[in-house]
């Protein structure tokens, strides 16, 4: 993860600034980023989580590549500035590295159980995309498709590793830097409205992203803050219509990231199962040999793991309603599931424990033969 922010901060030509405040399992980032100020890498270990990550949205006022990290008890005193980033709309990297709750929890125990916080755990509409890698070596392109989504739509963007991913390895090959996306920047230096003022909320016709313009730029003096801005000027705003219409407005930027992510992706070799075992984040390997396991058998099962949560692939719905049962294995109480059913009104098959654990491949394998049976 730490590899894929500097990648981030290079390939944007941004400097990365880490604001960060040590919580298990978090604290690793912030270990490994402290050692690659050659890269231009700053580190500020603050004073608590709520320092961390306002220090963070202030360098990204400033034209950084600001990020915070945590997990789930530092994800709740987060979200009071999260929601001031979706407002300033600007780009911020929240690594949430999820562990066993509530409250303190279980500190070195995985879970997977922060995606409704991350979804809704914010003050009124407040959208935010969310990715979740797969894999120890998936943390390295999530944190570059994280910077890809948080320049490019001028969005704070939440990733939701966990504990498991955290304290695990796999071996993984350097990418060719040649391979990797240009993610550059162009930040506003002239005026862009018609009377010869700097709009700062007149958007992108293409991505609804507002103009990013560095602090001290002549001309270009603007408001920011947390209160509801006018579209285009960004004037302090109480009007019931703009209101409506500046809520619909971000709400539109992220749905329409849903048009630049890969489409779901399914491993279905015979393409005639019934049953489709879905996953997100973490339970990739095991739900993976799982899925391998019952093929040995001679039965038939389809496999998709979700790395884009919000907004998910475009495909999604198209996908669910291709096979007769759907089964989603958590680490949660079902709460992928939950929002399935609300968005798709597709009902899937949750299967969830809460351990502290991840699943066992053999486990899940009975789980997954059980759903093949009763569906024959």
């Amino acid at each position: 993860m730490s590899y894929g922010l500097i990648a981030g901060s290079r390939l944007s030509g941004l400097s990365l600034f880490l604001g960060s405040y040590p919580i298990t399992p978090a604290s690793d980032i912030l270990h490994e980023l402290s050692k690659h100020k050659h890269f231009g890498v700053r580190t500020f270990q603050a004073e608590d989580e709520i320092a961390g990550v306002g220090a963070a949205l202030g360098a990204s006022f400033g034209g950084s590549l600001g990020v915070t990290t945590t997990s789930g008890p530092g994800m709740v005193l987060k979200a009071e500035t999260l929601g001031l980033a979706v407002m300033t709309e600007l780009p911020l990297l929240v690594i949430d590295v999820q562990r066993a709750g509530p409250s303190t929890g279980m500190p070195t125990k995985t879970e997977q159980a922060d995606l409704l916080m991350a979804m809704f755990g914010r003050n009124g509409e407040s959208p935010v995309p969310v990715l979740a890698p797969r894999s120890p070596s998936d943390c390295f392109d999530i944190a570059v498709e994280a910077t890809r989504i948080a320049t490019k739509y001028r969005t704070p963007v939440i990733v939701l590793s966990d504990g498991y991913l955290a304290n695990g390895s796999e071996p993984w090959r350097i990418p060719d830097v040649s391979g990797l996306p240009d993610l550059s920047v162009d930040f506003t230096t002239e005026p862009n409205g018609a009377d010869g003022e700097f709009h700062p909320y007149q958007r992108d016709q293409e991505t609804l992203a507002r103009p990013w313009a560095l602090p001290g730029t002549p001309g270009l003096e603007h408001r920011l803050g947390g209160i509801e801005k006018s579209d285009g000027t960004g004037h302090i705003s109480y009007s019931p219509a703009n209101h409506d219409l500046m809520v619909r407005s971000r709400q539109a930027k992220v749905d329409g990231i849903a048009r630049d992510i890969p489409p779901l992706d399914v491993d279905d070799p015979t393409g005639d199962a019934d049953v489709l075992v879905l996953g997100w984040g973490g339970t990739y390997g095991s739900i993976g040999a799982a899925v391998r396991r019952v093929r040995r058998t001679g039965s038939r099962v389809a496999h998709a793991h979700l790395r884009h949560l919000s907004p998910f692939p475009e495909n999604l719905g198209e996908v669910l309603r291709r096979y007769e049962r759907v089964l989603v294995p958590e680490i949660n109480l079902g709460q992928l599931a939950l929002l399935l059913r609300g968005r798709f009104l597709v009902d899937v098959i949750s299967y969830t424990r809460v351990r502290g654990l991840p699943f066992k491949a053999e486990e899940l394998a009975g789980v997954v033969q059980e759903v093949i049976d009763r569906a024959e």
